[in-house]
């Protein structure tokens, strides 16, 4: 009998396990808690389709689209100068949506992606990490303001209600975290980068050096940003066009089924969906947002029919839509631009062309 110690068995494919079958339970949760009891509503509901104002629609599509090109805007307000063109941001910014909306917790590959495609675009590493850090969690405290102004609006008019409190607190952190990450890079910048130099060091196929210089650069970048007042507040009013362009296309979504909602009372209902819509449980919030929209509707005097058809409605440009426009999108930015699949068979067809007419002619005698 040999004396060799017996093989330990891997098991590498337990956490992934694990982690699907936490991410089906907890979608399967959303589903049964907060989609399937608005489905006996949107049925009896229908009778409203038969009366709805089809302009109002369309209005919505448009503002729908607005609000994808005011964000757009802020990716170009947030990249050094010399940046790709805005529609190439635009199909960038696109094609990343539809990646969230597919994917669970689709906020992490989604900026993955929109990373990658950043780099092909000629976008230096820092450069595109710093704007799509600024993109994402400034526009989130963008949206945070937006909705504790409307807060205080709907509690002297409405009174107080207990998810208030929760999406409050939600953004109570993620803007904490967005300060203190502030900070240590403006005031504790050395600090942040032998740090950061220190784990990359200790981690294996990472170049610590390489990871300090892009801190470094990120931390320059912010101090820049932050010493221009004007494009500060250009990227705010970009970042609050954005929210309120979406907002709008789901005031308009409602109205077109003859109901008039309050303006702060949307802004509640709008905010309070896409803030719980930030924890990664489905993706896009897909679930959360409709789950939590129709009963706020509701409870500011929206009746079920028409809130669940105007949200359902809203969430088809707003959720749907954008998938296929993605891909379609996606494809469009492989297939052009310098590292595109265009590029890639012209460059094939030339050398097969070279090597097959070297290979005619022939050695000289």
């Amino acid at each position: 009998m040999s004396g060799a110690p017996s093989p330990v068995p891997k098991r590498r494919r337990l956490p992934k396990q694990v982690r699907w079958t936490v991410t089906v339970f907890l979608i399967a949760l959303v589903v049964e808690y907060l989609v399937l009891p608005q489905v006996p509503g949107a049925r009896k509901s229908l009778h409203l389709l038969g009366q709805v104002n089809v302009w109002y629609l369309i209005l919505g599509f448009l503002l729908e689209g607005g609000s994808l090109l005011a964000y757009a805007e802020l990716t170009h307000t947030v990249l050094p100068p010399g940046s790709p063109s805005r529609w190439r941001l635009f199909r960038i910014n696109t094609a990343s949506l539809a990646l969230s909306h597919v994917v669970p917790g689709g906020t992490a590959p989604a900026t993955g992606l929109s990373y990658r495609l950043l780099g092909d675009s000629g976008v230096q590493g820092a450069d595109a990490a710093f704007a799509l850090a600024m993109q994402g969690v400034g526009s989130a405290v963008v949206l945070n303001l937006i909705f504790w102004l409307a807060l205080v609006v709907s509690l002297f008019l409405h009174g107080y209600n207990p998810l208030y409190g929760i999406a409050a607190g939600v953004g109570v952190l993620l803007m904490g975290a967005f300060g203190g990450v502030v900070i240590l890079l403006l005031r504790g910048r050395h600090h942040a980068v032998e740090i950061v130099r220190w784990i990359g060091d200790h981690v294996p196929l990472v170049n610590g050096d390489a990871l300090a210089r892009t801190v470094e650069r990120i931390a320059e970048r912010l101090r820049s940003f932050g010493a221009d007042p004007v494009l500060l507040r250009r990227a705010i009013v970009w970042a609050a066009a954005n929210w309120l362009l979406d907002a709008a296309s789901l005031w308009v979504f409602v109205l077109a089924f003859g109901k008039v909602v309050q303006p702060d009372s949307l802004l509640v209902a709008y905010g309070l969906a896409n803030i719980l819509a930030v924890i990664p449980i489905t993706p896009g919030g897909l679930g959360i947002v409709e789950g939590v929209l129709i009963p706020t509707l509701v409870g500011f005097g929206v009746t079920r029919g028409v809130a669940t058809l105007g949200v359902l409605s809203y969430r088809l440009v707003n959720f749907w839509l954008p998938i296929p426009a993605g891909f379609g999108t996606y494809l469009s930015l492989r297939f052009s631009g310098e590292h595109g699949w265009r590029q890639r068979i012209e460059t094939v067809r030339r050398e097969a062309s070279v090597g097959a007419g070297g290979g005619e002619r022939g050695p000289s005698p």
